[in-house]
Formats: structure tokens, sequence, C-alpha cells
């Protein structure tokens, strides 16, 4: 596991939107074999996804052969709703980009059976191949996508009761009311998410300090569900120096001092 810190959130961003155009620009995607995304919503991606449109804009990548799978969508909320995933991956990227929008696949908290649109969901990602790279952020209790603590960690696609201490923190964007937080969603497995080829975390602010912690210096846990990145051949974590404070000095440093060819610049675009 990679673990790669950079000064601040801007430059992290900056790093994750080159690393990710520079993997579709060397795949040289085809719509007979296009790359596949794993995306996430939240506030950790938007420095990246802004980056990308900004790369996009400039002609330096494409997504007209790129295929998205989002990691999760509230239960019960319309797809139009400011709240919801789809809402905020049109609003942050989709709407800016050249992707197909049948290359988009976003899960669907309405369908009139859940159970089944999970499973479908599975299937669709096996359909195309697998994902190439699952790009990813975390909770403050070491949660990705919406796998809380104590989830299983060969998990898959399904229904989520989702924990009040997530609720509480999305109420932010519920006018800080959490009887208008839905209760549960669907969410991709932790199993989903590490059986792409490659996955990359972003952890940034002292809010995410402890998981990091967590996640870096001890072992695989289901409590700290993004800790099952250590088990992966090809898992990196980009976070900035605010994220790192509760980890050992001789750690930060450790990782700062192996990794400071990548973090002297910016991944090159083809």
């Amino acid at each position: 596991m990679r673990i790669l810190i950079h000064s601040d959130y801007d430059r992290l961003s900056k790093w994750v939107a080159h690393y990710v155009a520079g993997k579709i620009n060397k795949a040289q995607p085809t719509p007979e074999n296009p790359y596949v995304l794993g995306l996430p919503t939240g506030s950790s991606p938007i420095g990246a996804y802004e980056e990308l449109v900004k790369l996009y804009k400039a002609g330096k990548v494409s997504f007209k052969n790129v295929v998205t799978f989002n990691m999760d969508e509230y239960v019960g909320i319309p797809e139009d709703h400011p709240e919801s995933y789809h809402f905020f991956m049109w609003d942050n990227l989709f709407k800016y980009i050249d992707i197909p929008k049948e290359n988009i696949n976003i899960l669907d908290g309405n369908a009139a059976d859940l159970e089944k649109e999970c499973n479908d969901y599975e299937e669709r990602i096996k359909k195309v191949g697998g994902i190439d790279l699952f790009l990813g952020g975390i909770g403050p209790d070491g949660h990705i996508a919406f796998n809380e603590p104590g989830s299983s960690l060969s998990s898959k696609t399904r229904i989520k009761t989702l924990t009040y201490d997530t609720i509480l923190a999305n109420s932010r964007f519920f006018d800080n009311d959490v009887n208008k937080v839905p209760k549960t969603a669907l969410t991709v497995g932790v199993g989903t998410v590490m059986s792409a080829r490659e996955v990359l975390i972003i952890i940034n602010g002292y809010k995410k300090a402890r998981a990091l912690q967590k996640v870096v210096e001890e072992g695989v846990n289901h409590m700290w569900t993004v800790s099952m990145l250590q088990l992966h051949e090809h898992g990196i974590i980009c976070c900035d120096d605010e994220a790192t404070m509760e980890m050992k000095v001789g750690t930060v440093n450790y990782f700062k001092d192996i990794e400071r060819e990548a973090l002297a610049d910016l991944p090159e675009l083809q």
C-alpha cells in the first residue's frame, strides 16, 4: 500500500486528477474496450473532479470511452434532488466532460426491487470486465462508500442501514436536520471496491486523521473498513499533511521519504 502525503488539498487534488487522466490515456480505451472507473461522491473528490474538468477542457484527456460506476446512492430520494448522488455527479463532473450518458452507472435508490438492483449492478461491473481504477474517500470512522463499521470485508453491492454518525455527518447537506437524511442507502461492498485492479483513496483534513492513523498504522479491521486496502495489490492513499496529525512522526517521514520522487512532480500525461 502506497501512502502519498501532499502538502495540501489543492496539491493532492491535482495529483489525483493527473494520475487518473494518465491512466485513461495510457489505456487508450475504445468503445469495445473501455477504461472503467469507480467514482465516489462527498467532499473529498470535488477538487480532483474540478482538475479533471480542467484537463478535459485543455484537451489533455477524453472520457468518450470511459465507463463509470458510482459507489452509492440514497434510498428514497428523487434523482434530481440536490442531495442525491445522481445530482452530485452531474453537477460536479459529468455535465462538463464528454462521457456518453449510457456509459454512466449509478445505483437506483428508487428501484422497485432494491435487492435486484444491487445484484444487477454487480453483473454490470462483471460484464464490462471489472473496474480498472476505483477512486474513493472515507468517513471520519474509516468507512468506505456506505460500508459502515462492522461491515463484512468481502461484502458486495447491497442495501445498507446508515449509522447515526453518518446521518449526523451528512445532515449538513440537509439543513442540519437529521430527520431529513435518508436512513438507508445502496452501496457497493468492500469486496466490490477491492476487486478493482487498482484502488486510490483520498483522505484529507484533520477530521479524517484518526481514521488514517488506524488504517495505516494498525491492522486490517472491519471496524475501519477501508483498512482492507492493506491487502490490495495496488492500493494507494493520497492524503494531505493535515490528515497525518494522528500518525507517528516516524511513519510520516518514512512515507514522505520513499515517495519523494512521486510527490515532486505531477504524474505525466501522455
